[in-house]
C-alpha cells in the first residue's frame, strides 16, 4: 500500500525492525505471567457474564383498587374455637365482621394434640341480621308458626321478630349489646347442644387452629382476634367479653403463626424465583413465630409495612409471579396497663381488648425484581479486550523497567 505523508504523521502503531528486536528470559517470564493472569481474568469475565441477579425497580402500584388475599395459618393452643372472632376494619370504614366462614376453617386441638374440624358453625355470625331475626306475617302468626323468645333483647310485641335458634339469639344479644356468656339457661342453645358442647371444650382445655383466605381491600387497616360476638357502639368496635371474664382461670393470648402471607398463598412461587440466587427476600417474615407470653388480659399487636412485588423470570422461561412483601414490628401490652416488667421506665396505655390485632399498612408503591444475567454480550466482549490490554500494557510497562534495569547493571559492571 502506496504511503501518505499524512497518514504516517497519525500512525500510532509504530513499527520496530525485526533486528533491532531483543528477547530476554526475564520478557518471557513476564509473559507467561501475563498469559496466566489474562486467561484468569477471562474466566472470571466468563463467570460474571452467566451468572444471574436480581435488578429491583420501584413503581407505582396501578393495581391499588384491586382487592388483596390474606393468608393465615394461626393456632391459639389454649383457646378452645368458639370463643374468639377474627374481624377486618379498614380506612374506608368497610368492617367485615367474623370473616372465619368466609374461606377460612377451625380445627379444635384436642387434648394429645389431635386435630378435628370444628363442628359449631351455628356461632359463626356471617348471617344476615334481617334475614336470621326474621319476624313472622299476618299469615304465618295465623297459621301459629313458631316464634322463639329473644329474651328481652328485640321486640317481639308483635312477633316482629323471633330467636328461633342459637345463633339467632345470640346475634340479638350482641344488637343489644348484652353479654351472652357461654348460652347457658338459653333454651334454643340448650336444645342445639351448643352449651353442652362449648362448656366441654373449655373444661378440657381445647385449643384451636384458624387457617386459609379472605380478600382485604388494598388500603391500610387491621385484622384482629378478639373474644366474643362483635358490635358497634357509637363508632367504636367492641366485642362481648362476657364467656371471656367468666372463667378467670381459663384462656391465654399464646399463639403461633404458622403462616401469615398477603397476595399469592405458600408453595411460594415467589420464593422458587430465589432458589439459585443468593439475594432471597425475606416475603413471610412472621411463619413460624410463636407469642409465649401466657397472660390473659393480653394484647399482642403486629405492625406490618406491606408491599407489592413482582417477580420477572430470565428471559421469559416462567410466567411472573405477583405477590407482596412485608415488614414486621411486634409489640404487646397488658390490658390494664402499667410499668413494662422489662423496660422499667416504659408505661403502658390503660384500656382496649385482650386479642391479637394485625395492623396492615398498604403502600402505593410496587417492587418489580427481574432475574438478568449479570453481563450483556457486548459488556462480556468490552471486559474481556480490556483485560487483554490492560495485562499487556502493564506488562510491557514493567519489561520496559526490568530491561532498563539490566542495563544499568551491566554498565556498572562493565566500567
Amino acid at each position: 500500500m502506496p504511503s501518505h505523508p499524512r497518514l504516517l504523521s497519525l500512525d500510532a502503531f509504530a513499527k520496530t525492525v525485526e533486528d533491532a528486536r531483543v528477547k530476554t528470559a526475564s520478557g518471557g517470564m513476564i509473559t507467561m505471567i501475563c498469559v496466566l493472569i489474562v486467561l484468569l481474568l477471562i474466566r472470571n469475565e466468563y463467570y460474571e457474564y452467566t451468572s444471574v441477579v436480581i435488578r429491583p425497580e420501584l413503581v407505582v402500584d396501578r393495581d391499588i383498587n384491586k382487592q388483596l388475599d390474606i393468608n393465615m395459618d394461626i393456632t391459639f393452643p389454649e383457646i378452645p374455637c368458639g370463643v374468639l372472632t377474627l374481624d377486618i376494619l379498614d380506612l374506608t370504614g368497610d368492617l367485615h365482621l367474623d370473616v372465619v366462614q368466609s374461606g377460612f376453617e377451625m380445627f379444635r386441638i384436642l387434648e394429645l394434640g389431635e386435630q378435628v374440624k370444628d363442628d359449631l358453625p351455628i356461632m359463626a355470625l356471617s348471617s344476615n341480621f334481617d334475614e336470621l331475626c326474621k319476624g313472622l306475617s299476618e299469615e304465618e302468626r295465623n297459621n301459629g308458626a313458631p316464634c322463639g323468645s329473644c329474651y328481652g333483647a328485640l321486640e317481639q310485641s308483635e312477633s316482629q321478630y323471633c330467636c328461633n335458634t342459637c345463633e339467632s339469639v345470640r346475634l340479638a344479644y350482641a344488637a343489644k349489646q348484652w353479654g351472652f356468656f357461654d348460652g347457658s339457661e338459653i333454651s334454643q342453645c340448650e336444645d342445639e347442644g351448643y352449651v353442652a358442647k362449648m362448656v366441654e371444650r373449655i373444661n378440657n382445655n381445647e385449643g384451636c387452629r384458624i387457617k386459609g383466605s379472605a380478600k382485604i381491600n388494598r388500603i391500610s387497616g387491621n385484622l384482629h382476634f378478639a373474644p366474643g360476638a362483635p358490635f358497634s357502639s357509637r363508632g367504636r368496635h367492641l366485642h362481648d367479653l362476657s364467656l371471656w371474664g367468666k372463667y378467670a382461670e381459663k384462656f391465654s393470648m399464646k399463639h403461633k403463626i404458622d403462616h401469615f402471607s398477603f397476595g399469592e398463598d405458600p408453595g411460594s412461587s415467589a420464593a422458587l424465583a430465589y432458589s439459585d440466587i443468593d439475594q432471597v427476600p425475606s416475603i413471610h417474615p412472621l411463619d413460624g413465630f410463636t407469642f409465649d407470653v401466657g397472660r390473659k388480659n393480653h394484647v399482642a399487636l403486629y405492625y406490618l409495612s406491606v408491599v407489592a412485588t413482582r417477580v420477572e423470570f430470565l428471559e421469559n422461561k416462567r410466567d411472573p409471579v405477583d405477590t407482596n412483601q412485608f415488614s414486621v414490628i411486634t409489640h404487646d401490652r397488658p390490658i390494664q396497663g402499667g410499668r413494662d416488667d422489662d423496660h422499667r421506665n416504659t408505661m403502658h396505655a390503660q384500656g382496649g381488648v385482650p386479642g391479637v390485632f394485625f395492623h396492615f399498612d398498604i403502600s402505593p408503591m410496587r417492587i418489580i425484581t427481574r432475574e438478568e444475567y449479570a453481563k450483556t454480550w457486548s459488556g462480556f466482549i468490552l471486559g474481556i479486550v480490556s483485560s487483554i490490554a490492560g495485562v499487556l500494557t502493564v506488562g510491557a510497562a514493567l519489561d520496559r523497567s526490568v530491561w532498563a534495569a539490566e542495563q544499568v547493571l551491566r554498565g556498572k559492571k562493565d566500567a
